[in-house]
């Protein structure tokens, strides 16, 4: 409205007042928009000419917006606001943003209360080992919570926006990692709902996804996009749209109904999902984000991580697959790795498009089957940035394209981590 050339209180009175709805209904919407309207001008996004211009307008946008941006989550302004609060040259900065969409999303409950289960019980793990008594273990965790990126800085802003916007409940504001933990531990859907046993909520949790991309779609201004962000977007609708792509073309209808597919107009069942491996940039930001995903746990040295990423992958394929880096194989591997260097740098660079190569699709032998099979395959390679940037270390990978199309998950297997001349 704010971006036409005509007087926005027109129109939006107009809109607001000249339709089906009863008087009541009429006046609650009103009032909404006023609220609305306030909260744009106080983050900066509209300003109040002090005289009409050319067209009318005493209130205009200051900003840069999508050409479908809408204020679709109740806490939406707040989130624009926030993001002015982030480093655009951190490494962190797509995650980041990320973060802030998610803070302002209603709260999947039965999933976070899983994750804080799942941390809590990791915690008391780690303190048993150490000997600390039941007593004392006990008050440890109960302050772990969730993972709750960016808490501080959030809920100070939110603290300080409340005092202008003071209709906004106080609890409304909830920090919260699902996508991003998706991310950076190369998760599909499956392996969320499997890892915390969510099953019997996970439309709860698809519709959570559906919400994140939709607001990360229309409500993130081009000023505050990046590459990492457009990969971060891309690679979150292509899981959704593996997982069920209903939600995603039902919205889709809804802003574009002249264009909507015809399975969704009439209402009859969805085409099956595009074949994975067909997607270019969404597959290829899937291997990508799988082998960092390995990446950071060798940097973490962390073995268990390593197996749970491998068997995940596995158990996508019927029957699942044997996993080719065994335990041993890993140990043995982060051994002969830190005898020569002291780590491995997880910085910016380090994700850099330098230090991934992914092969062209060809026929080949797929990692892990119990005889001798030919699929179409790509060999991947994440190289490993150490301290001297000798580049003299290779994490290789092969991409099994067949079973990924019929997963609609990726089938990834590591096939080595190995000095380049060993």
């Amino acid at each position: 409205v704010f971006s036409r050339d005509q007087d926005a209180f027109a129109v939006l009175r107009r809109l607001l007042t000249d339709n089906h709805e009863n008087r009541r209904s009429q006046l609650r919407l009103v009032r909404r928009a006023l609220r609305l309207v306030r909260s744009l001008v106080h983050s900066g996004v509209v300003t109040r000419l002090d005289e009409p211009d050319a067209h009318g307008r005493r209130y205009v946008l200051t900003v840069d917006l999508p050409a479908d941006f809408a204020l679709n989550q109740p806490l939406a302004h707040f989130a624009l606001a926030a993001l002015d609060l982030l480093d655009p040259e951190a490494e962190s900065y797509p995650l980041d943003v990320l973060s802030v969409i998610e803070a302002v999303l209603e709260a999947p409950m039965p999933l976070l209360f899983a994750q804080q289960h799942s941390a809590r019980g990791d915690e008391i793990g780690r303190l048993k080992a150490d000997g600390v008594d039941y007593e004392e273990r006990m008050a440890i965790v109960e302050s772990i919570t969730w993972p709750r990126p960016l808490a501080e800085l959030l809920e100070a802003a939110y603290e300080t926006y409340r005092q202008t916007h003071p209709w906004l409940p106080a609890d409304a504001l909830e920090p919260k990692s699902v996508v991003r933990e998706m991310w950076e531990q190369a998760m599909s859907f499956t392996d969320l709902v499997g890892r915390y046993q969510v099953a019997r909520s996970e439309g709860l949790v698809l519709r959570y996804l559906t919400d994140a991309y939709r607001t990360l779609q229309r409500t993130v201004p081009d000023t505050h996009r990046s590459p990492g962000l457009d990969d971060i977007i891309e690679w979150l609708g292509e899981t959704i749209r593996q997982t069920d792509s209903s939600l995603l073309d039902e919205w889709a209808a809804l802003m574009d109904p002249e264009h909507a597919p015809r399975d969704v107009i009439d209402h009859t069942a969805p085409a099956p999902p595009r074949p994975l491996s067909r997607q270019g940039r969404s597959f290829e930001v899937l291997i990508r984000n799988a082998l960092w995903a390995r990446l950071a746990a060798c940097a973490r040295d962390d073995l268990a991580a390593l197996i749970r990423l491998e068997r995940e992958a596995s158990e996508r394929t019927e029957p699942a697959r044997d996993i080719v880096m065994t335990r041993p194989r890993w140990d043995a591997a982060l051994e002969d790795y830190y005898a020569e260097h002291d780590e491995i740098l997880l910085d910016g660079d380090a994700r850099g498009p330098s230090y991934v190569l992914i092969g062209e699709e060809r026929r080949g032998e797929p990692a892990g089957t119990p005889g001798p099979a030919t699929a179409r395959v790509r060999l991947v390679r994440q190289i490993v940035r150490d301290p001297d940037d000798d580049r003299d270390w290779v994490l290789d990978a092969v991409v099994d394209c067949d079973a990924s199309d019929e997963a609609g998950e990726l089938v990834l297997a590591t096939t080595a981590l190995h000095r380049l001349d060993g």
